[in-house]
């Protein structure tokens, strides 16, 4: 009992420590970002993109060729995911620019 008590207030503890796939992809990335944008960055990606587009644009922070291979692609899905994504992107710009 003790034990699972002990857990639980270990769990309860770090659930606000969340990061969602674009948050960690952006806090992890070479670009040096502030963990305050990348914050924001995530809290447009829940907004705008569901969790598996979050998952695949997170790929993009550490391969960005893949961005370039997903723009330019012909399939009918990875265009219509760029479409999303590219709409996140405006929206995240212009909330979360730290100029």
């Amino acid at each position: 009992m003790r034990t699972l008590l002990l857990t639980c207030a270990v769990a309860l503890a770090a659930a606000p420590l969340y990061a969602g796939y674009i948050e960690q992809a952006c806090n992890n990335s070479q670009r040096n970002a502030e963990p305050s944008t990348c914050s924001c960055i995530q809290k447009v990606a829940d907004i705008k993109l569901s969790r598996g587009d979050q998952k695949q644009a997170a790929k993009f922070f550490a391969d960005p060729q893949l961005a370039q291979d997903t723009r330019q692609s012909d399939n009918p899905s990875k265009e219509r995911f760029w479409l999303r994504y590219k709409a996140f992107g405006v929206l995240a710009s212009e909330n979360c620019s730290t100029s």
